[in-house]
């Protein structure tokens, strides 16, 4: 399972969310996080139509979206989401 988080460099709400996913991390082994920068990784995030950070994409091990959150997420919101990306 891949969370991918969208970011950029100025965004205060991505500290915290950084800290909510290294949480994440380590309360769930399968999760592998994936950091974008909106303005490095532009394509990628305008491919996934990605509108303001941060934003979070949950992707279970066939690649399909389960849950995305635009702003800080809850850590029970993004364990509740990598449970039904199992």
């Amino acid at each position: 399972m891949e969370l991918i988080f969208f970011s950029s460099a100025f965004c205060e709400p991505c500290l915290q969310t950084r800290a909510i996913l290294a949480e994440v991390e380590r309360l769930v082994p399968a999760a592998s996080v994936r950091e974008l920068d909106v303005a490095r990784d532009n394509a990628e995030a305008e491919a996934a139509g990605i509108r303001n950070t941060p934003t979070i994409v949950v992707r279970n091990a066939a690649g399909d979206e389960v849950f995305r959150a635009s702003g800080v997420p809850t850590l029970a919101q993004v364990l509740v989401a990598t449970a039904k990306a199992l």
